[in-house]
This record gives structure tokens, sequence and C-alpha cells, in this order.
């Protein structure tokens, strides 16, 4: 089985032989047979060569960049082997019809609003006093199909968030005194937390994406921008409440991560090494892990639900059967 290869050291990469090799800066050395990486994850300094970019190319594993502060910088996306001319012209046909683009971008909000009642619903039903929140909620969820374009759809979308993040002070059992979400640059703990969490979703969808026809520039609630794959931004909506989310909920009230994990000095934005490891690994535990699968019948992991969510929006583009968004049904 594949699976994603995260670096912390400082080193270097390249391709010895047939194979991959990391060397840190202190010398030491490690192999690893490149059909066993789906991914690579850089959250280090890193050098390579155009060799080794080549190379990973040939069997497409994408390597995404992390700085010092675990905030994404980017992706090297290997060139697409699987796009399809028709499939690229109903993508860009469905961006430039505004009806047809506004029917996607409810769907994706209105699956994604779902998964965060459900998640309110999960905790309210263990105590947690989440009800005002969780009326206000569905009252915005009902103005999601009525709204007339994309800009009055996100103002919806940030005002059921808003009431979201609020009732995170009740659901972690940390004083975590979380009052909006900010990102550019986050001001806080639980924001530096969500960004890095948010980040490798977004990762893995992009990485999923790549094994379809779809092209990930052309998005539908997100506006395409220069150089951004902005429909995993799309996709990873749907996933934020079940993957990202319930991690980090998980973390925080175990008190795995608390503001320890940070350094105080930097405002929260850094966080530390083994932090950011021990996060990874609960992470990659998570895209592992596996459900029974409605339609299909048989049991399917958290990630590869990423690529089947893609898949079903190439049937819409195609005209074969309606976008429907996932929903948690457990």
């Amino acid at each position: 089985m594949k699976q994603s290869f995260y670096v912390y050291n400082n080193g270097d990469l390249k391709r010895k032989d047939n194979t991959l090799q990391f060397t840190s800066y202190d010398g030491l050395k490690r192999d690893i047979p490149i059909e066993r990486i789906e991914d690579i994850y850089v959250m280090s300094e890193m050098t390579f060569n155009t060799t080794f970019l080549s190379y990973i190319s040939q069997y497409g594993i994408p390597i995404h960049f992390f700085n010092y502060y675990s905030f994404y910088t980017g992706s090297f996306y290997p060139r697409e082997s699987l796009l399809a001319g028709n499939l690229l012209v109903k993508q860009v046909e469905h961006y430039t019809n505004n009806v047809k683009r506004l029917t996607i971008a409810q769907k994706l909000i209105d699956a994604a609003a779902d998964n965060i009642y459900r998640n309110l619903r999960y905790y309210n039903g263990r105590g947690k006093k989440v009800e005002a929140n969780m009326h206000e909620i569905d009252e915005l969820r009902k103005k999601i199909l009525k709204t007339a374009s994309v800009e009055e759809l996100m103002g919806i979308e940030g005002n059921i968030r808003k009431q979201y993040y609020a009732a995170w002070n009740e659901i972690i059992n940390q004083e975590i005194q979380f009052e909006k979400r900010v990102m550019h640059p986050p001001d806080n703990m639980i924001n530096s937390l969500i960004s890095f969490v948010n980040s490798l979703i977004y990762s893995k969808v992009l990485g999923e994406i790549y094994h379809t026809q779809l092209n990930p520039t052309i998005s539908y609630l997100h506006e395409p921008g220069f150089r951004r794959y902005s429909l995993s931004l799309d996709i990873a909506e749907i996933f934020k409440p079940l993957i990202g989310d319930r991690l980090i909920f998980t973390l925080l009230n175990r008190n795995q991560i608390n503001e320890n994990s940070f350094t105080e000095e930097l405002n929260f934005l850094h966080l530390k090494k083994e932090a950011s490891k021990l996060i990874v690994n609960e992470f990659e535990a998570r895209m592992k892990k596996t459900i029974m699968h409605k339609e299909l019948g048989r049991q399917v992991s958290y990630q590869y639900l990423m690529r089947l969510e893609a898949y079903k929006l190439i049937k819409h583009l195609i005209g074969e059967k309606e976008y429907e968004g996932f929903r948690i049904w457990w």
C-alpha cells in the first residue's frame, strides 16, 4: 500500500538509481522505494534538482510544501496524464454559465453545512450546550438553495461558520477563547491549528483529483486564481467537518495539543515539530479509516471518499447524474 512521506529534517532529496534517497544535512541517508510513495510533504528546508522532479512526475507523485510556521505554501503537481478534452470543455462551460456554476456551488455548501450540523448534533447529544447554534445554522441552511449568486451563497456560508465556530468554545475542553476565524495570518492557537489541518485536507484532495480527469484549476465555489488549485478548495469544504474538525476536537479534548504545542513568543503561529508530527500521524490514521459505503456496498477509506466526490462531479458535468455532495450518515 502506498503511503504519504513526510520530511521534517533539513536535507536533500534526489533520485538514486530506481528509487529515492533522502540525505539529511548531518549526513544520515534513507532510501525510499518510489513504488511505496503516494505523495510527499516537505515540512523543512529541502533541496532537489530537475532530475528528481522529472522522476517523481513519471510516477504521478505530487509534493506539498509547508513553511516554518506549518503554513501551506504550494504544491508541485505532475503533468496530468488523464485529462480529457471533452471534460475540460464541460468544466469550463459549467464555470462560465452562472446558473450551472451556482448549482454546483450550492450543492457543495449544502453538503458542508449538513456535515457541520451533524458535528454539532453529535456533541449536543453528549451534553454540550450548542442547541442555539444548531438552530441558527438550521435556519441559514434553508437559504442556501435560494441564493441568486455565488457571492450571496458565500455570505450565508460565512454566517454558518460564524455560528459553528462560536460553538467550539463549548465543544472544546480547554480555555481557548475562540472568537472568529482568522487566516492571513492566524492570530491564535486555534486558528493556526485549523489552517494546518485544513491544508493537509486540501493537499489530499488535490492528490485525489490528480487520479481523475478533472482539471484542478477550474472551480465553482472559489474563484479560480493564478497558480491556484481552487477545485481542491471546493471539494475540501465538504470534508473539513468530517476529517479536520473532528480531528481537532479529539486532539484538544484529549489534551494531546494545547498551548504548549506552539511557540508562545510567536503569537502561537509556530507549531512545534513534535506537535506537527503528532497531528500528521493522527491525520493519516483517519485518512485510512474505512466505512461501509451505502451505494458501493463495500468498505472505503476516508481518503477514497475524496476521489469518489471527484467522480460524482464528473458525472454531473457530463450530464450522467446530478451532483449531490457527500453527507455524513453515521
